[in-house]
């Protein structure tokens, strides 16, 4: 069965994508091959001067109802789904004069960039396609007899393979084609069903599922033994799926993750100062605002540069040759930023292994969106993560106020914090990091590591102390108990910022009043797994 030879006499093509449409239709009628065809499809077929039978002449019946029905009919439907070589099936072709259809070349409505383009609902509804995918799952379901495409990207191949075994398929062939027909309306389903659920504000459908269109095969996933690829799935949301590569090898499973991180991190701080992100592992090992790209670059880099090398490096703003210039002074896997100079290329251009990527544009942190982690024998779901809060949602708990300074660079911590694994501590100073403590499983240890690296990074540089005196401490999470915050405020913090709503608030505050820190809760936490 495997090859099995099928000759493609017949083909009907109807498509809302055209491109590459005349070309492919113009092969197949030098191969001897019927076009049948539908609307516009038939139109801009007649006008390169190619011979097409329209549908309706086929089936007897005009479009109607504005286009919604015209392939609808058993003598589209019977030419698609009949067993050649069913004496049945063969008998009521005959008796109802059905002409097999040998190869089906659809592309669906454009639904999801109409979703995309932000159309009004009535819009969106008139570009749910019905014929199209009930004609693919015919003709994919049919396979053993019938070739169906959905994409002109395979118009070149299915080309190649009718020339190869003149004029016929391959069952290889035809069975790649109807993965990608099943694939291809699951997907647009999906999109359907995901619209429709967030048209009525439906947080937990009865059913939900995901698409993807690939976009690229990975070497690997996170290991050499685990294979892998990298799937876009439409949303154009900035980012690594969107951006362009301008030089480097190919992006790793890895790499990918961690861009994604590093970059909707930066996205924080979109319209302010020129800001930097630094990640190592999907976790920011320095993160900073400054006046400048390059001092931001360098104040992230500071907070722990021993993490940073082979990090991943996103930054808000485009890139400037200066900032290239550093950042090529260690090694970098990845480069992330809205967009980038030419002289900041030319810094590049000589790193052959390094990524540089630029997406135009940065995400918008507070656009809601689906986050979903699958487990076994299932998959959860949930809002993307886009809580926020401004200096007027929090409260002061201790005698003692925070002051300008110290509510600046609280802020800077809880925003960062969002992007940390929890249980997370983040030490900040001056509109930089100066302590990262990540995904540990206590809050105090976490505390400490931060602390402990906060001190490591300052006899580096040179620096008396730790780098963490006189800074501000954020914890994604409420301190369950005071060991936490008392370690913050050894280490030399002096302000502190985290949700509460601890059994033991209480105690905590008090601690904070004994050592003079200013506390302040936000009513919301950032858990991140």
């Amino acid at each position: 069965m495997p090859t099995e030879l099928r000759r493609v006499e017949r083909a009907l093509l109807s498509v809302s994508d055209k491109t590459g449409l005349v070309e492919f239709a113009r092969a197949l009628n030098h191969m001897g091959i019927a076009l049948v065809s539908t609307g516009g499809t038939a139109k801009a077929l007649a006008e390169a001067g190619l011979p097409v039978t329209d549908v309706s002449d086929l089936t007897g019946f005009p479009e109607m109802m504005d286009g919604r029905v015209k392939t609808l009919h058993p003598k589209v439907h019977g030419g698609l789904l009949a067993i050649r070589s069913h004496p049945e099936h063969q008998a009521s072709m005959l008796g109802h004069g059905i002409a097999p259809i040998d190869l089906l070349v659809v592309n669906l409505y454009p639904f999801e960039a109409t979703v995309a383009a932000a159309k009004p609902y009535d819009d969106c509804i008139e570009n749910i396609d019905i014929g199209g995918p009930a004609m693919i799952r015919a003709a994919a379901k049919n396979h053993r007899f019938v070739t169906v495409v959905t994409d002109p990207a395979d118009y070149s191949a299915l080309l190649d393979q009718l020339r190869a075994h003149d004029g016929a398929t391959t069952m290889t062939c035809r069975q790649k084609m109807a993965l990608t027909a099943y694939a291809r309306t699951a997907a647009y389903d999906t999109a359907v069903s995901t619209w429709l659920a967030g048209e009525i504000k439906e947080p937990a459908p009865r059913y939900r599922s995901f698409a993807g269109k690939l976009a690229q095969t990975l070497r690997y996933g996170e290991n050499p033994h685990q294979a892998a690829a990298f799937y876009v799935d439409g949303s154009r949301r900035p980012g690594v799926a969107t951006a362009r590569q301008w030089q480097g090898k190919e992006l790793s499973y890895n790499n990918i993750n961690d861009t994604d991180a590093a970059f909707e991190l930066v996205a924080e701080f979109a319209g302010g100062a020129p800001a930097c992100a630094i990640i190592k592992h999907a976790n920011p090992c320095g993160v900073a605002t400054a006046s400048t790209l390059t001092e931001a670059y360098l104040r992230a880099y500071q907070c722990d540069q021993t993490s940073a090398f082979g990090g991943i490096v996103a930054l808000n703003q485009v890139l400037d040759g200066a900032t290239a210039e550093e950042i090529v002074k260690i090694f970098t896997e990845v480069v992330i930023a809205p967009d980038a100079t030419d002289e900041a290329r030319a810094v590049f251009a000589g790193k052959k292994n390094l990524r540089l990527l630029t997406t135009k544009a940065l995400p918008d942190p507070k656009e809601k969106g689906l986050a979903f982690k699958q487990v076994a024998g299932g998959f959860l779901v949930q809002d993307r993560d886009a809580g926020h809060v401004s200096a007027s949602d929090l409260k002061v708990v201790t005698k003692r106020a925070p002051s300008d300074a110290e509510m600046r660079d609280m802020m800077f911590a809880w925003t960062v914090a969002k992007h940390v694994k929890s249980n997370a501590i983040i030490y900040v100073k001056d509109g930089a990091t100066v302590g990262v403590g990540a995904g540990q499983m206590s809050r105090v240890d976490s505390t400490r590591i931060a602390a402990r690296k906060a001190e490591d990074m300052a006899e580096a540089l040179g620096l008396p102390g730790s780098l963490t005196k006189g800074s501000v401490v954020a914890s994604d999470a409420f301190f369950p108990f005071a060991d936490g915050l008392i370690t913050a405020a050894e280490a030399g913090a002096t302000a502190i910022i985290q949700p509460g709503g601890s059994m033991r608030d209480d105690e905590v505050i008090a601690a904070a009043d004994e050592r003079g820190l200013a506390m302040v809760f936000t009513g919301q936490r950032h858990f991140r797994h």
